[in-house]
């Protein structure tokens, strides 16, 4: 399995809430929740790349390295069809997701990791369906066969909902050869929206895969939804290594019906992150999701890295 820097780091930062930064901040109008229709776009290209440097110099300043996830979240078929994308077009646009970060890399003189995004088939909110673990690997597949054709050091899936399409995942990533990460979102009482605890999730993955992920994290949540499902003493503690929180308390369901993003407060949150660390020392690889911009990540950085 490949050795990548941020596995023997005391600190990797990651980048934050790319979508709610784009619309929110930028202005940028993102048809379902999809940011990668703006790299075939000059201006939605350098947008991206202004997000993405931000992260960086940050990393930089505080001597830390950085995980930089393409914006390809919502790049795959389901998604892509809504959005007028077929199959040629939705490859083109993973390729393009990773030469961005490529070009970002190479201004910057510390460890940049580039990651290919993979999300969830349905609503990371709402999930309506669950998929066998053969249908998420047959889903999943076409995305993570091209990032795995590329330079990309590893492929993270996000915001995953439950346990047969996280399997289906690794799947996918074993057979094209690439390293894995998968992230699961939880509810405010720390359970994935599936019911399953975090570590029954964990636990049931490593063994339905043979521990093939590279670790684990969790994303789309705030630090107190995520702590109730800590357990710093179980078998699986050591394979949670990351968590990227939203800025809101707010539960999924709350934040689905609001209007106005809630971005919570950068210190808070940085206070936040410093108690999980202090029960799970574990958790390495840290930054942001919705509502969290690179305030938030500096917030984060400065609370570890001095």
């Amino acid at each position: 399995m490949t050795q990548l820097p941020q596995l023997d780091a005391a600190l990797f930062l990651t980048d934050g809430g790319a979508e709610t930064t784009l619309i929110f901040d930028d202005g940028i109008d993102l048809p379902d929740f999809a940011a990668f229709p703006l790299l075939d776009d000059p201006d939605g290209h350098a947008a991206l790349t202004r997000y993405f440097e931000r992260y960086a110099s940050i990393a930089e300043r505080d001597g830390a390295g950085v995980v930089l996830e393409t914006a390809t979240w919502r790049a795959s078929r389901d998604w892509g069809e809504r959005l007028g994308y077929d199959a040629r077009r939705l490859e083109s646009a993973n390729r393009k997701a990773v030469d961005l970060l490529l070009d970002v890399r190479q201004r910057f003189a510390i460890p940049v990791v580039i990651s290919g995004c993979v999300g969830p088939r349905g609503d990371a909110y709402r999930p309506d369906t669950t998929m066998t673990r053969e249908q998420a690997r047959d889903y999943h597949s076409a995305q993570i066969r091209t990032f795995a054709d590329t330079p990309a050091d590893l492929v993270t899936a996000m915001t995953l909902t439950n346990v047969p399409e996280a399997t289906g995942i690794v799947d996918a990533a074993r057979d094209a050869g690439v390293p894995v990460v998968i992230s699961f979102t939880v509810e405010t009482d720390g359970r994935l929206p599936s019911g399953d605890t975090l570590g029954d999730a964990i636990e049931a993955v490593d063994r339905d895969t043979d521990g093939y992920p590279l670790y684990y994290m969790v994303n789309c949540a705030h630090p107190t939804h995520i702590a109730p499902g800590l357990d710093p003493g179980a078998a699986w503690a050591p394979r949670l290594r990351g968590i990227r929180a939203n800025a809101s308390r707010m539960s999924h369901a709350e934040l689905d019906e609001a209007e106005v993003l809630d971005r919570g407060d950068p210190e808070e949150l940085a206070d936040d992150y410093r108690e999980l660390r202090r029960t799970f020392p574990q958790l390495t690889v840290l930054g942001g999701c919705c509502g969290t911009d690179h305030r938030h990540v500096d917030a984060v950085s400065r609370a570890f890295s001095g």
